[in-house]
């Protein structure tokens, strides 16, 4: 009762800590809203907050405080017995609404978001240069006309829309303190959010950017104006440099350089340290803490990465298939825990010391307590450089074996196992898209037996390769694929190689064919150390209202020593750039404090380390399991029908609750995500069409 009431306080709290948050935003751009923060700040400079601590505190700290809250009620959600649980209208509203080969698939309720967010900006536009031209002033210094200055007015407001783009730009890159898991949005999911809004808001920088300067050039001071370094008020100079630090990150973040040039992607990214820190010269502290929140929580999260992937650990094994796809067994500690689905980060330093590239786990912690594992498909500069790493250990003669160090980040993955809310289900995966299949397959197996946990009772998995040696992959659940069927739990298996068109063996010839998986075990002198996983919920939330703390004292301490007679409200007489760098020190500070306290606290859950253990996998195939094997498909030369399939699902499997997974190219998930949203049109509340078939979408990624 005590944890009931408590999980309803810290949603509550959350309500209202995130419509405060917005409610700013809305209120900023009005003329009572500056009246009245005006004198605020005046009374605030007396104390000893100063205008600065009450910006803070007001502007960026109740972001922080959400996903401080956020923390503690994911941690108080996990504590809870997982009970089964009816869809909600949460999940009617996820499935896809727009298919377009545009702009891909979009369910309601990111529909929903893009319309209040552009319903948003139009407000804040408007606003603001409804206000500006009551109030227009002749331009003596420029010597603008009315309509001149006029758009010199509507390109300084659409600098205010960047801004509030930039706002949001970080948050959906978290992963440790992650605000989008609360809506249950996973890291590789909200990505695409990341690239939506970052699109936007160099849009609108652009049309600032490129409009203030046309209006510098029609009026001649363009030479004047665009070397500036003001003492005080907006820097001109700093908003070019970071205007064009971020068409260079945006411009090679594009999928056609992406794909082709990783490393070209990866190293200019980092160049976002550049774009924030003059972006903060050129607005100005004011209009900073306004998007601090984003940037104070994503540095945090940096560095507690960066600590969780100390010390490194090492590979165990791995398993070399034909299709050029590597098995990488990684040793845990049997107190990890993590969701299927659950992606990681890897860094191998002998191969790069900087990259860091996100996999998808294939096993499960219910199952696996000493080791995990994930598959990759070795396709780019990196990937490649791995398997000839890997081959060369294989095709060597040497009786000793060597030792791979690696770091590691995560595991992340989704706050609640969603796909236990199903009777049935429904998953189809292309290629490498297969990886986050295997964890869920070992972890609904595993659940079968629980009383704790709803699980589906009828499972089908469509995989669709090029070649039939592809298939090796499912080798980690061959003991599922070849295990009889129960009346508790069904697995049905269906092959579809596309570019074979003779018949070819079948799945248990295919599963059954190990002799070209070629194993290599490694030793471990190089670290003892297995992989720990991120510090506790909790304790992450401690240090970020720890690092709020640190930050806020330094920041007013800083302030009353460097700049001079803040009750008299001169700060005008000291250049604007100090306060922009006293800002800058504080938040260093409180970096430097929280990294010292996250490295103890590291130490202290290293000092009970387990040894490295590793179990040899592999069982022999009985007859029964043959016999179960008859029951999987392959289908050669041809995709699969989707309609048929959704058709035949139903009654093949006889539940009406029904799971749609999929993972694979972008053209299989608009492909399943159209039939999907044929099939389940409307809405199913209550008990309102009980015995029709509802398709719940859920498209998942295993690339970013």
């Amino acid at each position: 009762m005590a944890k009931a009431i408590l999980l309803a306080i810290t949603k509550v709290s959350m309500i209202l800590l995130f419509s405060g948050w917005i409610s700013l935003w809305l209120l900023k751009p009005t003329q009572l809203w500056t009246r009245k923060w005006k004198g605020a700040e005046e009374t605030a400079r007396s104390t000893v907050l100063g205008y600065y601590g009450l910006d803070f505190l007001v502007y960026t700290f109740p972001l922080i405080a959400l996903a401080i809250t956020g923390l503690v009620y994911l941690d108080l959600k996990a504590r809870e017995p997982k009970n089964r649980q009816g869809r909600t209208t949460h999940v009617t509203f996820s499935n896809p609404v727009v298919v377009n080969s545009l702009i891909g698939v979009l369910s309601g309720i990111e529909i929903l978001a893009v319309f209040l967010f552009v319903l948003f900006l139009a407000w804040t536009f408007y606003a603001h240069i409804s206000n500006d031209f009551k109030k227009l002033m002749p331009d003596k210094q420029l010597k603008l006309n009315l309509w001149q200055l006029k758009y010199l007015r509507v390109a300084t407001r659409f600098g205010l829309l960047a801004e509030a783009c930039l706002a949001l730009l970080l948050l959906p890159i978290l992963r440790g303190l992650a605000i989008f898991r609360l809506l249950g949005i996973q890291f590789e999911a909200s990505v695409r959010y990341h690239i939506w809004v970052g699109t936007a808001m160099l849009t609108f920088a652009t049309l600032h950017g490129a409009s203030t300067l046309f209006i510098w050039g029609v009026s001649h001071h363009i030479q004047d104006e665009i070397w500036k370094w003001q003492k005080t008020g907006r820097i001109y100079l700093a908003g070019e440099i970071s205007l064009v630090t971020g068409l260079v990150i945006w411009i090679t973040a594009l999928p056609q350089i992406r794909r082709k040039k990783f490393e070209l992607f990866y190293y200019t990214h980092h160049l976002y340290i550049v774009f924030l820190v003059f972006f903060l010269f050129h607005g100005g502290d004011r209009h900073f803490y306004m998007v601090f929140p984003g940037i104070f929580l994503f540095g945090l999260d940096k560095i507690l990465r960066i600590v969780q992937s100390r010390p490194e650990s090492c590979i165990l094994a791995a398993r070399v298939f034909p299709s050029k796809a590597i098995e990488l067994i990684l040793p845990k500690d049997p107190s990890l825990k993590y969701t299927p689905t659950s992606v990681l980060f890897m860094k191998i330093p002998s191969i790069s010391k900087c990259q860091w590239h996100s996999f998808s786990i294939t096993s499960s912690s219910s199952v696996n307590d000493d080791s995990m594992s994930v598959i990759i498909k070795c396709e780019g500069w990196w990937t490649n450089s791995l398997y000839d790493l890997i081959q060369a250990d294989l095709d060597s003669d040497s009786d000793q074996t060597k030792c791979i160090p690696i770091a590691v980040e995560g595991p992340y993955g989704p706050a609640s196992v969603d796909f236990l809310r199903y009777d049935s289900l429904l998953m189809i995966a292309g290629g490498i898209g297969i990886t986050p299949f295997l964890s869920i397959l070992q972890e609904t197996a595993s659940a079968q037996n629980s009383s704790k946990y709803r699980f589906p009772t009828r499972v089908q998995l469509i995989y669709v390769v090029k070649k039939s040696q592809d298939v090796c992959v499912l080798n980690s659940i061959s003991s599922l694929v070849q295990s009889q069927s129960t009346e508790r739990w069904h697995l049905k298996l269906k092959v579809f190689v596309t570019q074979e068109v003779q018949d070819g063996p079948t799945v248990r010839e295919l599963l059954c064919d190990s002799s070209q998986v070629r194993t290599a075990q490694f030793n471990t002198k190089c670290s003892n150390y297995a992989i720990y996983g991120l510090e506790s919920l909790l304790c992450i939330a401690a240090l970020a209202g720890f690092a709020s703390i640190v930050f806020l004292v330094f920041l007013i301490c800083l302030n009353h020593i460097f700049v001079p007679s803040q009750k008299k409200a001169s700060k005008e007489k000291t250049p604007s750039w100090v306060a922009d760098l006293l800002l800058i020190s504080s938040f260093v500070i409180a970096l430097i404090c929280s990294t010292l306290v996250a490295i103890i606290l590291r130490w202290r859950r290293l000092k009970n380390e387990t040894p490295l253990i590793f179990q040899k996998q592999g069982k022999a195939m009985d007859v029964e399991s043959r016999i179960a094997l008859e029951e999987h498909e392959v289908h050669f030369g041809g995709r699969p029908d989707f309609q048929d399939i959704f058709a035949k699902f139903p009654t093949e499997t006889g539940g009406s609750d029904i799971g749609v997974m999929v993972c694979g190219p972008e053209s299989m998930k608009k492909s399943v995500a159209t039939v999907c949203q044929q099939k389940s049109q409307g809405f199913k509340i209550g008990g309102a069409k009980k015995n029709k078939p509802y398709f719940s979408f859920h498209p998942l990624n295993f690339t970013l």
